[in-house]
């Protein structure tokens, strides 16, 4: 009795507010010691399968460096199954879940009015027949190093909507997650693997952060990520052996960068004023797919397909894909409008570029096409028949060789354009295609699947930063500002300094405060001389460690002759 009793109890110091530490052995246990929890409690959970009748409550509040950490005594020793499974509520706060296995039938939600807890290094393999697994709309969460796989059933494995029928859940942060085999034996929509957003919130931003996360043979349905709401990022991802694809189906202003496109359907885009750089696609079927829309929204109603407007497709290398770029047709299509498709490499497969719908105010140039069975539809002086010299290298990613003419051949002004697919800098002369040829060290690389899921370590510092809004518009001799978060991962404490880069000459910029303490706002002040030019600046805002942590966000800058707003 007196060795229950001690599993059983908190070891906490005797002051008042000490964080404590408590083992329990069932789930009435752990209910009991969720209903105490204070900021900085740890509830270890003994190993074992543990069926739950009725839903485990959450609705404390941790704080940003002391939160409350539910975790698995050991990663995947702890397997929840039965009906039901945790219930996070609001208030719930800096809430971490750790280390378990999923196989209960209640799907999963963080919802409205939670914010900043985080699911980490869990299995999610539930057993519900209807519905998403995983729904995200509170605000801050991160869902991380998880393995989310083997779903059959409708309804997405992990979705993320937001308050009333027109907001979204702000800042979510997935990465390092490993996403695979979901079929669907049905047909049909609603299958998809990621959905961020709905219709009805397509023109929300929610700058959500998916990063570092591998997909494999998530072939729910065509859009295995549906992009459905704006300024969302998509980088350093791995797609391989799917039939689906990365869909800005409603949206603008989204990034998608430095991911691995194998044996999958690539990109298809809608909206306006995407960017799209530095990504591979290899044997692809079809690697892009160049939105031909029936509206433009608005005022066209917000379920329909949006013309694409102003979307950038630059520094992308394509390697032998069945289909490479393409514009299906539509009837009553308006096509795109101010397209750019730039200094990218294609090399083999079907015809570089065929568009089957009207296009027109684009832009064409620095392309370099090789062996493929055409050019297609690009127009006489937007490319060079060349061979741009590509090398694998073990992993499949190609790599230009020595004496490439891609090598300071890029054309036009990109200044988004920092990273190659290797997260190298590129250089000021930079070169065609995904690849900038150097000898610096490399951040990112195809994933496998030790790179993900519960077991694998951390690449990349435990905290990202967002800017919103993500466009503003300056009259020459006026002042605007940007509002900068920092999300930290919950226990992470350390100073995030920030900068700014990309700014046009004359202008001056500050943040108030310069550093943010684990999270926090953080306003840009950007003042511009009364001479400057009507022109458009893509600046970046970077937040960094002492420990060489770095995470960057994007955002236009747009000096006009309008009046600021």
């Amino acid at each position: 009795m007196h060795f229950l009793k001690l599993l059983l109890s908190v070891s906490i110091a005797a002051s008042i507010g000490h964080a404590a530490t408590v083992r329990v052995l069932s789930l009435s246990s752990l209910q009991a010691a969720i209903n105490a929890a204070n900021a900085g409690d740890e509830i270890v959970v003994a190993d074992g399968a543990y069926t739950a009748f009725s839903a485990i409550n959450i609705a404390r509040q941790g704080a940003a460096s002391r939160p409350i950490l539910i975790r698995a005594e050991t990663i995947g020793g702890v397997e929840i199954r039965g009906p039901n499974g945790f219930s996070v509520n609001s208030p719930a706060a800096y809430i971490v879940i750790q280390g378990f296995r999923f196989t209960h039938s209640r799907n999963i939600s963080l919802p409205v009015g939670t914010q900043h807890c985080r699911l980490t290094r869990n299995i999610f393999e539930l057993q519900s027949d209807t519905g998403a697994w995983i729904t995200i709309s509170g605000d801050d969460h991160e869902f991380d190093h998880n393995i989310v796989q083997n779903k059959n059933t409708p309804g997405q494995m992990v979705t993320v909507r937001g308050p009333g029928s027109e907001g979204m859940a702000q800042r979510t942060w997935i990465h390092r997650n490993l996403f695979q085999n979901f079929t669907n034996d049905e047909g049909g929509n609603g299958f998809e693997t990621l959905q961020v957003g709905l219709s009805g919130r397509s023109l929300t931003d929610a700058f959500t952060l998916v990063e570092e996360n591998l997909f494999v043979r998530t072939d729910g349905e065509n859009e295995m990520i549906s992009n459905k709401s704006c300024s969302n990022t998509y980088r350093f991802n791995t797609f391989r052996d799917t039939i689906g694809e990365l869909t800005l189906r409603h949206g603008d202003r989204c990034l998608i960068y430095g991911n691995y496109f194998v044996r999958s359907h690539g990109v298809r885009f809608f909206g306006k004023n995407h960017r799209i750089f530095s990504n591979q696609f290899h044997l692809c079927n079809p690697a892009l797919q160049i939105g031909n829309g029936n509206t433009t929204i608005p005022p066209g109603e917000l379920n329909q397909f949006d013309r694409p407007d102003g979307v950038e497709f630059a520094f992308n290398t394509m390697v032998e894909n069945v289909v490479n770029a393409v514009m299906g047709a539509r009837t009553g299509g308006n096509g795109a409008i101010r397209l750019v498709f730039a200094n990218n490499i294609i090399r083999g497969g079907g015809r570089a570029v065929d568009l089957r719908g009207p296009i027109s105010e684009s832009r064409w140039e620095g392309n370099i096409v090789w062996d493929a069975t055409g050019v297609g539809s690009i127009p006489e002086g937007g490319y060079r028949w060349a061979d741009p010299r590509l090398m694998p290298d073990s992993n499949g990613v190609y790599h230009l060789m020595p004496f490439s003419p891609a090598i300071d051949a890029a054309v036009g002004d990109y200044g988004y354009v920092t990273l190659d697919l290797d997260g190298q800098p590129r250089d000021a002369r930079k070169d065609i295609g995904a690849d900038e040829f150097s000898d610096a060290p490399g951040t990112n690389r195809m994933l496998r699947i030790e790179d993900v899921g519960p077991n694998a370590s951390d690449l990349r510092p435990n905290f990202s930063i967002t800017a919103t809004p993500g466009a503003r518009y300056v009259a020459a001799g006026e002042q605007t500002t940007f509002t900068v978060a920092v999300v930290s991962s919950p226990g992470f404490n350390r100073a995030v300094n920030l900068r700014v880069a990309g700014l046009p000459d004359g202008a001056t910029a500050s943040f108030e405060p310069a550093s943010v303490n684990v999270s926090g706002n953080s306003v840009l002040t950007i003042d511009t001389p009364g001479w400057m030019r009507a022109r458009a600046f893509d600046l970046t805002i970077s937040g960094t460690t002492e420990d060489g942590g770095e995470y960057a966000a994007p955002v236009l800058f747009v000096v006009s002759e309008r009046e600021s707003k």
